[in-house]
């Protein structure tokens, strides 16, 4: 199994276009060392050549270019993205629909029925695909396995998470099953597991039965403390009230990866802008390694 990462940061990628934080206006100048950051998505293949796309992210174009795997060029118009598959309904995640319009098939589109809702309703980008390449939804099952057509060598098992659906849903703040969900893929010949949740709010005991059973984890690695936005004068909401666990303080990311086996991989992913571990020499990088945390970026591969 390979998964590639497209995209590692959050909403608004880094450096956010309006943002002059600390993090953002040193990339820029230079007087950190940073790397740039399209916003969160992941392929990942059984096979090398079908591939699953995790979200579609307002940068898809830049980061489909980025990553040749993706375009075999078997005809006039071609793509190796058997399937995508949307976590929840974030704008971050989803945008990039709008971009793959020109397909000249139906994309195979798995999400829950409550994010199809929500692209349906609140933000109705699926009724305008339908005007273009048209979608083919499946209903993604929760807690059970399943397969993808076209997706050789990979099973996926997902879950529902506690997080916090968008400003347009009317679960807003009120989180229902099936808002947000996990996703654990498995090669079908090994059998490695690896658990997707770039959006995590709460350590919910069937997320941390996923994430012990993973041989490596790909998660929220949004924020560094829980009161970061506010005291940057950015939110008034904390990370936890945004659907994502801070890594640092009492019951934080950090906390809980420690408690994972010896023999996991542990990496973060859907960094904010604003979080001070983007700066590699900052003392929160450093605290990472001492837990051997990995803080993922563009274009970083992980086999299994």
């Amino acid at each position: 199994m390979r998964i590639h990462i497209l995209g590692a940061g959050a909403g608004g990628g880094f450096p956010q276009w309006n943002c002059n934080c600390r993090n953002c206006d040193g990339l820029r100048k230079g007087t950190i060392r940073a790397t740039a950051r399209t916003q969160s998505s992941i392929v990942a293949s059984g096979d090398d050549e079908n591939w699953v796309l995790f979200n579609a992210s307002p940068d898809v174009l830049q980061q489909l270019q980025n990553f040749p795997a993706l375009q075999p060029a078997r005809a006039l118009r071609d793509t190796a993205i058997r399937a995508i598959v949307l976590i929840d309904a974030q704008i971050d995640h989803t945008t990039g629909l709008y971009m793959l319009r020109e397909h000249r098939e139906p994309h195979e589109l798995w999400c829950t029925s409550l994010v199809r809702e929500d692209l349906t309703a609140g933000n109705p980008i699926l009724n305008v695909l339908g005007h273009y390449c048209g979608l083919n939804w499946h209903d993604v099952p929760l807690a059970e396995r399943f397969a993808m057509n076209g997706v050789p060598g990979l099973a996926f098992e997902a879950l529902p998470l506690t997080s916090n659906a968008p400003p347009y849903s009317p679960h807003r703040d009120h989180p229902q099953p099936g808002d947000n969900i996990g996703v654990t893929l498995v090669d079908a010949k090994s059998g490695k597991r690896l658990f997707y949740a770039p959006g995590l709010g709460m350590m919910e005991d069937h997320v941390w039965a996923a994430m012990q059973a993973a041989d490596c984890v790909l998660v929220d690695g949004t924020l560094w403390t829980d009161d970061e936005m506010i005291a940057l004068g950015a939110s008034k909401k904390t990370s936890r009230d945004m659907g994502h666990l801070p890594q640092s303080g009492p019951d934080g990311m950090i906390e809980w990866l420690d408690k994972l086996p010896a023999t996991t991989r542990k990496v973060l992913i859907h960094i904010n802008n604003t979080n001070p571990i983007l700066d590699e020499d900052s003392p929160q990088r450093a605290e990472l390694a001492r837990h051997g945390i990995e803080v993922s970026y563009d274009g970083m591969e992980i086999i299994l």
